[in-house]
């Protein structure tokens, strides 16, 4: 598998403070990877980063064919199209039902023909379960719902990439499950997911490689010592 996220000796600032220096790291096509670290260890900000919304302090990196380090704010709209984003707060559209938010985002990204529109969105609403729930509004279903529903949208453009900063951050214990689980499932089927968490159960429950944000430094956890990591 090829490298489709790189990192080399970047750092990165959020207003003007450097929040993380010396990041190395690689992540290959398919791959399922855990960014963990306290609040405010730069976890989130390597996320923003890899969309563009952070820029590069320093060195450089690379997501798909995008070289973030130098990239024109012309092509930023085209690499969020390559990507999907899971937010932790939903971010759904409160005015609309689930069809019009999923609707809005195709139309926005270039999306015209209704057949092709309608088609894709039942295909991802099927991906998470919840082609019953097209006709609700998002005050309608449940916390766990909305989650699934903001995974269906990350996938509407069918992006080789998810990045998901802390999506079961407001759940309950299955809903999180739930959504580990699509998770799981999408990078069974090749998508490569970056996922920002603080729930460290979840990555006993659910192993995958973990790269952890401390102390303004970015370093890979061993599989033996993610054991030891407090709950």
């Amino acid at each position: 598998m090829s490298k489709i996220i790189s990192f080399k000796n970047a750092s990165i600032a959020r207003e003007d403070i450097v929040v993380l220096s010396n990041i190395n790291f690689d992540i290959k096509e398919g791959e399922f990877i855990y960014m963990i670290g306290e609040v405010g260890s730069g976890k989130s900000s390597i996320i923003k980063t890899l969309s563009a919304e952070l820029p590069l302090l320093q060195g450089t990196a690379q997501i798909n064919s995008f070289k973030l380090d130098r990239i024109k704010a012309k092509d930023i709209p085209k690499l969020r199209r390559s990507i999907g984003i899971v937010f932790q707060d939903f971010q759904l559209l409160s005015d609309r039902n689930i069809y019009e938010n999923l609707k809005f985002i195709l139309k926005s990204t270039g999306w015209k023909k209704k057949s092709d529109i309608d088609k894709r969105i039942n295909e991802v609403m099927q991906e998470v379960g919840l082609q019953d729930k097209l006709l609700k509004m998002p005050q309608q279903i449940s916390g766990g719902e909305q989650q699934r529903v903001v995974i269906a949208r990350a996938l509407l453009n069918k992006p080789d990439i998810i990045l998901a900063d802390e999506p079961t951050g407001n759940l309950d214990p299955a809903s999180s499950d739930m959504v580990m689980k699509i998770m799981v499932e999408l990078s069974m089927k090749g998508k490569t997911i970056v996922m920002a968490t603080h729930n460290y159960s979840l990555l006993k429950k659910y192993p995958a490689r973990v790269i952890k944000c401390e102390k303004g430094q970015v370093y890979e956890v061993k599989e033996e010592a993610i054991e030891l990591l407090e709950m």
